[in-house]
């Protein structure tokens, strides 16, 4: 055919070959899309999802301009066939499409690509195959040989697909799985005789579906049915978990999904168990304006109860019910709660398989506020605990019966906070050319039991009983100056007021204060001196810095009358040696003048690696010390800080950046330099082996109870085997003891589309003659799928 005949017929017909080929690409897209379908197996039914209609009927823009590339581009005028061949490439509306040849025949209306077919879609889709045929209303349609690999590693295979009536689409002899690289296929995949969509359904059937790994099939479904991708949710049963633990059997939790509304979705479960009948579980979640909530509960009437005799789990009726929830009030403002009540304390660890939203022994109430300078942050908080009661405790604190036992009445001996408040702001004005900061605290608790324990015959209260109220203001003032040889000096000032309320006090803990009101105060002026001295050599440089702090203040009034909530733990060490005040809380205020010498010292190399290391000592100079003098708990007997020359700490840290480092924090005996307290770890990692080592040392402490020093060792380490497989592995041990508390081994396989692992361990930490628990870990997850596992606890 000559060129001339050929531009006429062009002009004659190409606004309708445009059409007529924008309209093929809409329909193989459409066909594409669908055979696509199954990759929605990697969305979950509550997640949103792609509108698959409007991705069908408005994917293509038919008054864009078309670009074909081909070597010979013929129209037969007798048959009324339009044929491009040769490295044909089309270009139209974000979509490409390569094949050997393409024709349009006017007079059936089909369209026909054939050899070598690919297609890009917009969305990143790439569909190979032989032969493409397509009607051009879209309604019949077939593909030959069919392969569409997806942005999001995703793989489907069939030997042909057909498209009839508009609606139905059907995959024969179909396949699916994921990949890591389109050369590197995936260890499992989804055999289906046929997968079909519907589309007024809007839902996706695959018939004899077969669930192989390494090529072999492990489990085979007559029928199974999916959301299409305009769904973006649909009620159904969600993958099911095998179950077992020696006092309730074995089952399996079977979870049933429903949409009810965009806003808000149900899951119901139902976990039928051998030995306890079976527990149904309630999942509610809801999204509103500004925030949302969950409503998480379970129920379980027990056939056999008596497997927990000796605990609160003996009973026939057992229930949980656990509500979370959080509010964005206005942007700098939230509002939110997380509540569990369970009718026992041993719920949650006998069910443990099951998830109850947190459920966790703490419930709490909370507002927060924050600016660029301010924060506020109020809490309400509530225990219910999982510990339960000795039934036979060993009691050595009450011999004129004063007390409850020290394992009694545990649940009433926690308090109910209500609430505690804090609030800080940080002035952007300079004072007196200074930083001024204001912290405060609002605490406010209630306490039915006092929970006492004795030591060496001295009575001891990490909680008394009665309801305490304390209001505390803290203001602090600091300022840096740095003079023209380098030295840093840093004046800085601080007022500590606490203001305290008691009422319904226990009138058996006699060291409290009878007054129902009480106040104390604590200012104090320092001066911190440092002065850093820099060497550079090459391919590196070192930092030496003495540092030195003076805190004068009058002596601690009320110690040991008043109660002690947030300042029980006392951790003297490197990281808290330059602090003013060494307490962790409100409760105690750190008085007399009190210095803090100390040398910290920095290695740099250049190429990232470096050495950092303190040493210092902490001294009483003046008026009482603190840590000397007994409080309600006598929390600071041995913390290394009751002599006037404490005892002296130490910390070095090292870091090669190259996967390895290790790091130290010891306290040092003041007299002796015995060691007090010691911490060592390391971690690194050598081509596919990467591990972690700690100690742990800690002394005798005899005010404390504890008559005989303790020393572990935990390491845990984790080597790479080939490319995908990985052993793992872990251990503590007691040096002291000569025993191994805890331990566990396993092994597990990790790539982009499947990752399986089974674990065993055993633990002995309860030192309580019990038998050694032991437990099974098996987990198996299929991307795209869901995953699912098993764990088995036996003694």
């Amino acid at each position: 055919m000559s060129a001339l005949p050929f531009l006429q017929e062009q002009r004659r017909y190409g606004n309708s070959v445009g059409r007529c080929l924008a309209r093929y690409l809409a329909g193989v897209s459409a066909l594409a899309l669908i055979c696509a379908a199954p990759t929605a197996l990697t969305i979950s039914p509550a997640s949103a999802q792609v509108d698959f209609e409007g991705a069908v009927t408005n994917s293509i823009d038919t008054s864009q301009p078309m670009l074909l590339e081909a070597r010979t581009l013929r129209y037969d005028f007798d048959n009324d066939v339009i044929t491009a061949a040769g490295s044909v490439d089309i270009y139209f509306d974000e979509y490409t499409l390569e094949a050997d040849r393409v024709v349009y025949n006017r007079k059936t209306g089909r369209f026909s690509a054939l050899g070598n077919v690919r297609m890009t879609e917009p969305d990143g889709n790439l569909i190979l195959t032989d032969e493409l045929e397509l009607s051009d209303d879209f309604r019949d349609g077939f593909i030959k040989s069919l392969r569409i690999d997806t942005p999001q590693f995703t793989r489907l295979i069939a030997e042909s697909a057909e498209r009839t009536d508009g609606n139905e689409i059907t995959l024969n002899n179909g396949v699916y799985t994921v990949y890591t690289s389109p050369a590197k296929p995936s260890l499992w995949r989804i055999k289906s005789a046929k997968i079909i969509h519907n589309r007024e359904e809007r839902t996706i059937y695959f018939e004899d579906a077969s669930f192989e790994f390494l090529g072999s099939s492990i489990a085979t479904v007559p029928f199974f049915e999916i959301a299409d991708p305009s769904v973006k949710r649909r009620s159904g049963f969600l993958i099911p978990e095998v179950v077992y633990k020696s006092r309730v059997g074995y089952g399996a939790s079977i979870p049933y999904y429903w949409a009810l509304d965009p806003h808000y979705d149900l899951t119901t479960t139902l976990t039928p168990l051998s030995k306890q009948g079976a527990l149904l579980q309630f999942d509610w979640r809801q999204e509103t304006l500004n925030g949302d909530y969950s409503i998480s509960t379970g129920t379980m009437y027990q056939a056999d109860p008596e497997e927990f005799a000796g605990s609160s789990g003996d009973e026939d009726f057992r229930f949980i019910v656990n509500t979370e929830g959080a509010y964005d009030l206005t942007d700098r403002w939230k509002a939110g709660w997380d509540l569990t009540y369970a009718t026992d304390r041993a719920f949650r660890e006998d069910y443990s398989f099951a998830k109850f939203g947190s459920a966790s022994e703490l419930s709490k109430i909370y507002l927060e506020g924050s600016t660029t300078t301010n924060r506020f942050e109020a809490n309400a908080y509530a225990f219910q605990i999982s510990q339960e009661d000795d039934p036979d405790p060993f009691d050595p604190v009450n011999p004129v019966g004063q007390f409850t036992p020290v394992d009694d009445d545990l649940q009433e001996k926690q308090p109910v906070v209500h609430p505690v408040i804090d609030h800080s702001v940080m002035f952007s004005d300079p004072i007196f050319g200074g930083q001024l900061s204001y912290v405060g605290n609002f605490t406010s608790l209630t306490r039915n039991t006092t929970d006492a324990f004795s030591v060496n015959g001295i009575n001891r209260f990490r909680g008394v009983e009665g309801t305490f109220t304390r209001a505390s203001a803290n203001l602090t003032w600091r300022r840096t100056l740095i003079d023209p040889i380098g030295q840093v000096f840093t004046p800085f000032a601080y007022v500590k007021t606490n203001f305290y309320l008691l009422e319904s006090a226990d009138k058996n803990v006699t060291a409290l204060t009878d007054d129902r009101f009480a106040f104390r105060g604590m200012p104090a002026v320092g001066l911190e001196y440092k002065y850093p001295f820099v060497a550079t050599f090459e391919g590196g440089n070192q930092i030496i810095s003495p540092i030195a702090q003076v805190i004068v203040r009058p002596n601690e009034q009320k110690i040991g009358e008043l109660p002690n909530e947030d300042a029980q733990s006392i951790v003297f060490d490197a990281s808290t040696l330059f602090e003013w005040d060494k307490f962790s809380g409100f409760d105690r205020d750190e008085g007399g003048t009190r210095a803090n010498l100390g040398l910290q010292y920095k290695l740099q190399f250049d190429q990232g690696s470096f050495l950092s290391a303190t040493f210092g000592q902490s001294i009483q100079l003046a008026g009482d010390n603190s840590y000397e003098i007994p409080g309600i708990l006598d929390a600071t007997g041995d913390s290394g800080l009751e002599t006037t020359d404490s005892d002296y700490v130490a910390s070095v840290y090292f870091d090669t950046n190259t996967g390895f480092r290790i790091g130290s924090n010891a306290r040092f005996n003041e007299s002796n330099f015995e060691v007090e307290r010691a911490e060592v770890t390391a971690a690194g990692r050598y081509g596919p082996l990467s591990a972690g080592l700690s100690y742990a040392f800690l002394g005798e402490r005899s005010d404390a109870g504890i008559d005989q020093d303790r020393e572990e060792l935990v390491g845990s380490t984790n080597l790479t085997l080939q490319e995908n497989w990985r052993l793992f592995g872990s251990v503590r041990y007691d040096l002291v003891n000569s025993q191994v508390v805890q331990d566990s081994i396993g092994i597990g396989y990790d790539d982009e589309g499947l990752s399986v692992s089974f674990s065993y361990g055993e633990d002995r930490s309860r030192n309580n003659g019990e038998p050694v628990e032991k437990t099974f870990f098996f987990r198996v997850g299929l991307r795209t799928i869901g995953d699912t596992s098993l764990s088995t606890t036996a003694e």
